[in-house]
């Protein structure tokens, strides 16, 4: 790891014993002698008491043996392992769970927990990941589906059509088409942060977004029947303007949006900050796996559809302020203001 260390993240992340921490830097404890991964359980020292080192061997250079308990110096062979099987998994290869733990040198139960950590998805759910980009990419480039499907890897039309009606949200002729004959439904709440727009398809909300219309739909989705929603889009609307006025209850809704794998783990990773809680973007990198693709981390944030229930308002640029927001800044701050003010 190269760069310098951010002494007060650094410790925050080791404060609360951060996983996604692991591989970015290892805690050094003067008092001891020995150097911990930031998740290390054991009773914290007192700040004063800690150094932050780079990696393992800048930790030992420094004099601190590695802790028995944490294992430290095992995070650098996690981690290679890891890029590994992605690096498998990326050309396309299909490896069973087994097969790619046995190529990386793990057991596989041990493997999987271990690459859903650092990537939040599973080797599997990552391989399906790749193979459905590669799909919409070829249905966009091939002559027929029949084509795109065995370019994009598939083995069989069966399966090609299954991940499609999850990956791409539609039929894989419908998306070569445009999205034509697909059906959004929506509604607009009133908000005491402005209209807030709420579209779902028949598998969950798609778009959620201030200040947006159905004209707006018409432009995102052209090619898609846009009508108005119905009772239960309503109720749907209903705990997403909850989740605006009492922010943090972060509801449980159906969501229908797809992205690359990175993507979808800087989704999930934005959802597991707490609310009244904020990230850098170098810590969400971090979370979502690759804690070098830092303008990644950024790029998936502006790829959210989902304004407050996926919260990346909640991640704020290193050097301070509060940064960018599609929804303005003053929205941003007023929903963090909120989720303090709630928890308290």
């Amino acid at each position: 790891m190269t760069g310098t260390i951010d002494d007060d993240a650094a410790w925050a992340a080791f404060d609360r014993r951060d996983r996604a921490a692991d591989g970015r830097f290892v805690v050094g404890v003067r008092t001891t002698g020995i150097y911990c991964r930031p998740s290390c359980p054991a009773r914290r020292p007192q700040r004063r008491n800690v150094a932050f080192h780079h990696d393992a061997a800048a930790a030992e250079a420094a004099g601190f043996r590695a802790c028995r308990r944490c294992r430290p110096d095992a995070v650098a062979r996690d981690h290679l392992a890891v890029r590994e099987a992605v690096a498998i998994l990326d050309r396309g290869e299909t490896p069973s769970l087994a097969e790619l733990a046995a190529r990386v040198g793990y057991a596989p139960h041990h493997f999987q927990r271990l690459f859903t950590r650092a990537t939040g998805v599973s080797p599997a759910a990552y391989a399906r990941a790749r193979r459905a980009a590669r799909a919409a990419e070829a249905l966009n480039t091939e002559t027929s589906v029949t084509d795109a499907l065995y370019a994009a890897g598939y083995a069989a039309p069966s399966r090609f059509y299954d991940d499609a009606a999850v990956r791409l949200g539609m039929a894989p002729a419908r998306w070569k088409a445009g999205g034509a004959g697909e059906t959004i439904r929506w509604t607009i709440s009133a908000t005491s942060l402005g209209p807030l727009l709420v579209a779902a398809t028949d598998r969950g909300i798609c778009r959620i977004a201030f200040d947006e219309d159905a004209d707006s739909l018409r432009v995102r989705f052209p090619h898609a029947d846009i009508r108005p929603g119905d009772a239960a889009l309503d109720a749907l609307g209903a705990q997403v303007v909850a989740a605006v006025e009492r922010p943090g209850l972060d509801p449980d809704l159906p969501l229908d949006v797809r992205g690359t794998a990175f993507q979808e783990a800087v989704w999930q990773a934005l959802r597991r900050i707490p609310p009244g809680e904020t990230r850098s973007y170098a810590e969400l990198a971090a979370m979502a796996g690759r804690p070098g693709a830092v303008r990644a981390a950024g790029t998936a944030c502006g790829a959210n559809t989902l304004a407050v229930v996926i919260p990346c308002h909640r991640v704020l640029p290193q050097g301070g302020g509060v940064g960018g927001y599609a929804y303005g800044p003053e929205r941003k701050a007023e929903l963090l203001a909120r989720e303090r003010k709630r928890r308290g």
